[in-house]
């Protein structure tokens, strides 16, 4: 997108660690609407997934067509984190009017059977406990006078489909991320009374290099297995998600309040 629609914008988006990955293709579609941005990333965490880290400095480069950009490193495991990052965002850039959780917390995980208090506490710290501390963060300072369209605040949430299907040796991230899609039509009311509009995104499937053929040690078949799942035959991709999620945070999408979208190009569940 080439239209500046989100000029004079301050967007912070969480998760922008890998140039693979859904945050940053939203970072970069944000970017080219206009939008400044301030990005987090928590490079341990990817260094300890199969797909491996990226280099932050290529990630921060490829994202210059943004006006101004901050990164961080955070770790959203700390219960300060979300507020931290919120206030420090204010004091860069003055204030913030998009708000995409696009971070998440991947292994350490099982099923019923394995899984244990402390993956269960790790997921839920992560996955939606800072979520929600980060929206309340966000919305307590979105000042919804400072134009003349009062309801240009944005908040985006990230969920995985957990509610169309079983997620099997995923208990404690589906069942985290399960909150988000529950609080989604509560948090919403509230926040649409503020000028801000919430909405979550189910993406579906998408490859962040984890189901690719090149990452390390994955065996093809499981990367045919999933697109054979897809109508088109090929898994979801980052920018599928980020056509989304950017039109939803355009003036265009204001009318889309508290809403779970999947968008998921047909893919076909199989228990």
């Amino acid at each position: 997108m080439t239209s500046l629609a989100l000029s004079g914008r301050v967007a912070v988006v969480t998760g922008v660690s890998r140039r693979r990955g859904i945050g940053f293709a939203v970072a970069r579609r944000l970017a080219a609407m206009g939008a400044e941005l301030y990005i987090t990333h928590w490079v341990p965490h990817d260094e300890a997934q199969p797909w491996g880290a990226d280099d932050i400095d290529l990630v921060r480069q490829q994202l210059s067509a943004a006006p101004r950009i901050v990164d961080r490193s955070v770790d959203f495991a700390d219960p300060a984190a979300p507020h931290q990052v919120i206030d420090e965002a204010v004091a860069e850039f003055g204030h913030v009017d998009i708000l995409v959780a696009n971070h998440a917390r991947s292994g350490g995980d099982g099923s019923l059977f394995e899984v244990d208090a402390a993956m269960l506490d790790g997921h839920w710290a992560v996955d939606a406990r800072s979520v929600l501390l980060l929206t309340q963060a966000f919305a307590r300072q979105y000042r919804p006078d400072r134009g003349a369209v009062t309801d240009r605040g944005r908040v985006i949430w990230m969920t995985s489909g957990q509610h169309l299907g079983p997620m099997r040796t995923e208990v404690a991230y589906a069942s985290a991320k399960s909150v988000l899609a529950g609080m989604t039509a509560t948090i919403a009311a509230e926040l649409i009374e503020r000028g801000i509009v919430l909405n979550t995104v189910n993406p579906g499937p998408v490859d962040t290099g984890y189901l690719s053929a090149d990452t390390a040690d994955r065996d093809l078949s499981v990367l045919e297995e999933v697109s054979a799942a897809f109508p088109r035959g090929r898994v979801g991709q980052p920018e599928d998600a980020a056509r989304l999620i950017s039109w939803l945070i355009s003036d265009d999408g204001h009318w889309v309040v508290g809403q779970v979208i999947s968008s998921e190009g047909g893919f076909r569940r199989f228990g």
